[in-house]
């Protein structure tokens, strides 16, 4: 029996397949699995989501417009605080101006040998000044939340311009008059007005403003104050009874009646408390706050007005000169008068403080108006 190689019976257990292949179709390629390394090698590398970048863009805006609403928020609330100062020190200058006027006022009625001519003029004048107050206070630039305090203020200078005007009217209508006790009631009738104002400007207009600012939280403004009645002396009715005989006196060129005298009571050092003495050598320790009080007395039966009061201190190369007023002293009342002179007065050599009162108007008797204390000056 023959035997062939051809005619050997192949046997396969396994059918043999073709070995694969990592060969995919276009389209479908897979990006290999990133390669983990050890403690060692370089870690996996991350790539940054492809939609990050809008999102930093978003972020970016939204920041922007944030600090755009900051700084415009900034720079509206300077200018409301500017808009705010600004009418505080325009309300304050008009206050300031009205205070002025009343200094004035109480500066006429105590002026010696005033006639009623010149006073009728005086009070023409002070009215149209108040007039002019009332119409800067009207037109002010006010913010809103302080429009019910510039009313108040409104309100206050209107008080002052009555009072003046109601005032001019009364010496007019008076100047015929012989009742002086009338003629002070009558008057102090109108300076009720006067005083009313100060309230009006205190309760109405300062109070108000603050508690405005407070409430806006706008910080490191002083509301001002106004004070128009400086000398209380003028607002009853027997002040002003005797200052309307006086300018009656003065009016007809008659001499002033009754008892007028003033006279030096006592001087005071400050801040000891030291009474000086014409007979009896002071040491007095020269410091910064170092001052002299002067009691004047009036002595007569009459009101006297204006009273000038001078205190001197021997010095070189020129002598230490202090002046104070008393605008308004009641007969008996005595009155005083403070003069601040600090450490610039002469040391150790023995020395004098003398102090002069000038006469009134029909004053007989000026020698108790004038005297002189020996003191020496020490270092404190």
């Amino acid at each position: 029996m023959s035997t062939h190689k051809d005619d050997i019976l192949d046997f396969d257990f396994f059918d043999e397949e073709e070995p694969p292949t990592w060969e995919e179709p276009a389209g479908l390629r897979h990006e290999p699995p990133p390669v983990r390394r050890g403690p060692r090698g370089r870690g996996p590398r991350f790539r940054a989501p492809a939609n990050l970048t809008p999102l930093l863009r978003l972020v970016a805006l939204i920041g922007l417009a944030i600090l755009i609403v900051v700084l415009v928020a900034v720079w509206i609330d300077g200018r409301t605080s500017d808009r705010y100062g600004a009418y505080i020190a325009e309300i304050g200058a008009v206050g300031n101006a009205s205070a002025r006027l009343g200094k004035d006022l109480g500066t006429l009625l105590t002026t010696p040998g005033l006639v009623q001519e010149d006073l009728d003029v005086k009070l023409g004048g002070f009215v149209e000044r108040a007039e002019s107050h009332v119409r800067q206070a009207e037109e002010l630039d006010v913010p809103g939340p302080l429009v019910p305090a510039n009313e108040g203020a409104v309100e206050a200078l209107r008080f002052r311009l009555n009072g003046l005007q109601g005032l001019r009217t009364s010496f007019q209508e008076l100047n015929d008059a012989t009742d002086a006790t009338e003629a002070g009631q009558r008057l102090s009738q109108q300076v009720r007005r006067l005083l009313a104002s100060d309230v009006v400007w205190a309760d109405s207009f300062k109070a108000v403003a603050e508690q405005a600012l407070e409430a806006e939280g706008i910080e490191g403004l002083s509301v001002p104050a106004s004070q128009f009645v400086s000398t209380e002396e003028l607002t009853t009715a027997s002040s002003l009874a005797a200052i309307w005989q006086r300018i009656q006196g003065a009016s007809t060129g008659g001499t002033p009646g009754g008892l007028h005298g003033t006279g030096l009571n006592y001087v005071k050092v400050l801040p000891s408390g030291v009474l000086l003495s014409t007979t009896t050598e002071a040491t007095i320790e020269a410091t910064e706050d170092l001052a002299f009080e002067v009691g004047v007395e009036n002595t007569g039966d009459s009101l006297e007005v204006r009273i000038k009061v001078t205190l001197t201190i021997p010095a070189q190369p020129n002598p230490i000169v202090r002046t104070a007023v008393i605008p308004i002293i009641d007969p008996g009342e005595i009155k005083a008068v403070t003069m601040t002179v600090g450490d610039v007065v002469p040391f150790a050599d023995r020395t004098t403080v003398k102090v002069d009162i000038d006469p009134v108007r029909g004053e007989r008797n000026p020698a108790n108006n004038t005297a002189e204390y020996p003191v020496v000056f020490s270092l404190p």
